[in-house]
């Protein structure tokens, strides 16, 4: 998100962006200043809101010696996820491993799945590249070429591949997800190097609780560049919608829509399906077809439970 929403407010007012909460305060991070604690005003629990992490906001200092103030107002949002809950998502890196664990494309799918739904462009990353053939790399590469998502190659270890993945963190407020033992945290450690200070100073602010629940935080790399840290987005619920909109996440269908013999032909058991004769002709990937079936038949599943 971009350095404006962190700036000194008149009357005793600021900016900031809230890139923690736990045990009832709110920690924001205003440029140049550092790390306030605030409590949200009463008003947006009449109003059925709750301030996220993410969230841009307006707050009134109460006390400058102990840094501490209440918001008194949240700004637009452009996004907001449920789970976690955050919010002003810029994208998404969806990191996996190539080699322990084994890549799983079914929950990466369901990851690009649940991203596209919310309008957030996300990149893949597939880290621990070290030793990995080329082939293997082909293949990985040729699942998801047509996706609508970028495949980046990643060993955090050595350092390959990490300036380009560095590069498009510039400027905004990326989520990582991906599942438990891929490289995330050691992604993020990478990143930041030694030169970020802003964890001390939020771990000494925590430090007036006791509650060791691991929530969503937001950590600073530079002035308007943020990273997501999500421990509880390393799993996948189910997704929301209906099992015939789910045609329009997979990019690779894209070019095909509306030339199937039937209007709203979910490419499934129809005749004369475009996407179909694509996935024949090796235009489609078969593992990210085959991917589609399985999440339209669980979402059929899930809807004739819910109808009985």
């Amino acid at each position: 998100m971009a350095g404006h929403f962190f700036s000194q407010g008149l009357m005793g007012t600021m900016q900031g962006k809230i890139v923690k909460g736990i045990a009832g305060f709110y920690y924001v991070s205003v440029a140049g200043s550092g790390i306030y604690a605030c409590k949200a005003k009463g008003i947006f629990r009449k109003m059925g809101m709750k301030p996220l992490v993410g969230d841009n906001v307006v707050f009134e200092i109460t006390h400058e010696a102990d840094r501490e103030g209440n918001i008194t107002e949240i700004l637009p949002r452009e996004n907001e996820l449920v789970r976690p809950a955050a919010a002003n998502v810029g994208q998404a890196l969806i990191f996996f491993a190539l080699e322990n664990p084994d890549p799983n494309f079914m929950l990466l799918d369901r990851f690009l799945i649940s991203m596209d739904l919310k309008g957030i462009p996300s990149r893949i990353v597939f880290n621990k590249i070290d030793g990995a053939d080329a082939s293997s790399l082909a293949e990985i590469e040729a699942i998801y070429r047509d996706c609508g998502s970028p495949v980046s190659f990643v060993s955090v270890h050595s350092g390959e591949g990490m300036d380009e993945v560095r590069g498009v963190l510039k400027g905004q407020t990326t989520l990582l997800a991906g599942p438990s033992g891929v490289g995330k945290s050691s992604f993020t450690n990478a990143v930041l190097g030694s030169d970020h200070m802003e964890v001390g100073e939020i771990s000494k602010k925590l430090a007036r609780g006791k509650n060791t629940t691991r929530h969503a935080e937001l950590i600073r790399i530079d002035e308007d560049s943020f990273i997501f840290d999500t421990p509880g987005f390393s799993f996948f619920t189910a997704l929301e919608l209906k099992k015939e909109d789910l045609r329009f996440s997979y990019h690779e269908f894209d070019p095909y829509e509306g030339r199937c013999r039937f209007d709203g032909c979910v490419h499934r058991n129809e005749p004369d399906c475009a996407v179909k004769d694509a996935l024949a002709a090796g235009k489609i990937h078969p593992v990210r077809y085959e991917n589609y079936t399985k999440i339209y038949e669980e979402l059929k599943g899930e809807e004739a439970r819910r109808y009985k």
